[in-house]
């Protein structure tokens, strides 16, 4: 019974979880020989001030790239 879990950030809509969901079911039953119905898919959504990479808030960078050239 494969449990995966997806972190993302937040605001991808229920239509595209659902389909990434399908996905990676369809991949558990192909390449580990799982039955569908034993796979479980557990999305969390993070804020992106609640995620760092290379010890910058995701939110800063966001922040960062709307400023004009020149600010």
């Amino acid at each position: 019974m494969p449990t995966l879990r997806v972190e993302l950030f937040e605001g991808r809509s229920a239509e595209q979880k659902r389909a990434l969901a399908k996905e990676l079911t369809e991949a558990c039953v192909r390449v580990l020989g799982s039955k569908a119905d034993s796979v479980d898919v557990i999305f969390q959504d993070v804020r992106r001030e609640d995620w760092a990479s290379g010890g910058v808030l995701w939110s800063d960078r966001q922040a960062a790239a709307a400023k004009p050239s020149g600010s």
